[in-house]
């Protein structure tokens, strides 16, 4: 049994569409761009997600010219080109209503684009240089704009077993991989959510440790291509065998991972699996 790397994607704004790659350099907080820059709300500064706004979903961003500029695309409204700036006004932002400290306000006519494309007043900013958060849980490790932790792994065994459960009901369809918006996809093992009991992992030149499991809200439930709830699956589904009473009751898919050694990884990279945990 070899496990390799199946996909990888990084999210540039928090909440808006992934980008795949076959591969990608990883950082400290995850892979490169990943959830560099953010989308607030306009007069508080508090954090704009799918959560609240699944048209989020369908803002496409690419990261042009090593990060110095991004494109944006969204139905209804023009594409943008946007240059990055890192030495605009700090805004102060927050998430779940904890505050993160100042990050760059990226401008008036970013703010206009993601007003226009989400139908409510919104700032795009971007993690302040030398931008310092800590994540939690067993290792907790360092994380840019995501929720709290630097990877979300998934694997192709843990969806065609909740896919196979969906599709027993009789009344759903299967539900493909985007809507848990993981970072990477291993493949190669055919047990479950092995990824669960794995605590540290090398692929390319990167290790990683795991931190805590992915609980999940109802972000699953949003069709990642356009941009609309569709509920109830995967969630329905997950709660009849994925509920973490260490987590509060909620139901769980994939992990989270902290990166404690920096490097380089590839689509089809093996995947050598350092500690795992019994069943």
């Amino acid at each position: 049994m070899t496990i390799t790397v199946r996909e990888l994607v990084y999210y540039p704004v928090k909440g808006c569409a992934g980008t795949s790659v076959d591969s990608a350099r990883v950082i400290g907080t995850g892979l490169d761009h990943d959830r560099t820059f953010m989308v607030v709300d306009a007069a508080e500064g508090a954090f704009r997600s799918q959560r609240t706004h699944p048209a989020m979903a369908a803002v496409k961003v690419a990261v042009l010219d090593s990060g110095a500029a991004l494109e944006l695309c969204a139905e209804g409204v023009e594409p943008l080109r946007l240059a990055v700036t890192l030495d605009g006004p700090r805004r102060d932002v927050s998430m779940f209503d904890h505050p993160l400290g100042p990050a760059v306000d990226q401008g008036d006519t970013a703010a206009e684009w993601f007003s226009d494309a989400l139908g409510v007043a919104s700032r795009l900013v971007r993690a302040v240089p030398g931008f310092d958060r800590d994540g939690w849980g067993e290792t907790p490790g360092k994380v840019n704009f995501a929720d709290a932790h630097a990877v979300l792994v998934t694997s192709t065994a843990s969806l065609d077993d909740l896919n196979a459960r969906i599709t027993a009901r009789g009344d759903a369809d299967a539900v493909p991989m985007d809507r848990f918006r993981p970072n990477i996809v291993l493949t190669g093992n055919d047990e479950p959510h092995f990824e669960d009991r794995v605590r540290r992992m090398t692929m390319g030149s990167v290790e990683l440790a795991h931190s805590a499991r992915a609980m999940r809200c109802n972000v699953p439930l949003v069709d990642q291509i356009t941009g609309r709830r569709r509920g109830p699956e995967p969630v329905r589904t997950l709660a009849t065998y994925r509920r973490e009473a260490e987590y509060g009751n909620k139901v769980s898919f994939g992990v989270k991972n902290a990166v404690v050694c920096e490097g380089s990884v590839s689509v089809g990279d093996p995947v050598m699996i350092q500690s795992p945990v019994a069943p």
